[in-house]
């Protein structure tokens, strides 16, 4: 299950690049997800949360903007890479398989990449404007990523 749940927030990752390590931090800050005294604590660290949910929130602003280049260019799709890497890594770690764990992460974010930005498009083309098709994307991807953390064995009520 650990597996599974790296690779979707890969995928999330792939979606939107901050919103991914955003939700880890929350979770690990939260006691859900537990990295203490690994190379990870850092995730729950009171200015992680901070830094990652501005970077979310400030990543669904810039989305919509105009010159806001693909997230296929390199530096986009790396972006990508490296936050379903960490992600994917932080969700392992606590069960021993950070290193499967971030493997899953990078296998998601390249799945997220590629097949948000086809959805994406198919999507835009069908409302007939990028903008709700971007909407209804950052939607899917912060009501993902809270699933995948809730399905954590960590969380309280699981």
């Amino acid at each position: 299950m650990t597996y599974l749940i790296a690779l979707f927030m890969g995928v999330v990752a792939g979606l939107r690049a901050m919103t991914a390590p955003a939700v880890v931090a929350w979770a690990a800050q939260l006691g859900w997800l537990k990295l203490s005294g690994t190379w990870l604590a850092f995730m729950g660290s009171g200015w992680a949360v901070a830094i990652f949910t501005l970077l979310a929130v400030v990543e669904f602003v810039t989305d919509q903007l105009p010159a806001t280049p693909s997230r296929k260019v390199p530096q986009q799709f790396a972006a990508r890479l490296v936050t379903g890497a960490l992600s994917g890594a932080a969700i392992g770690m606590p069960y021993g398989y950070w290193l499967a764990g971030l493997v899953s992460g990078v296998m998601g974010a390249v799945i997220g990449t590629l097949g948000g930005a086809t959805l994406r498009a198919k999507l835009a083309a069908k409302l007939g404007a990028d903008a709700p098709a971007a909407y209804i994307e950052d939607a899917i991807a912060v009501v993902a990523a809270i699933i995948l953390v809730m399905l954590l064995p960590g969380v309280p009520g699981r």
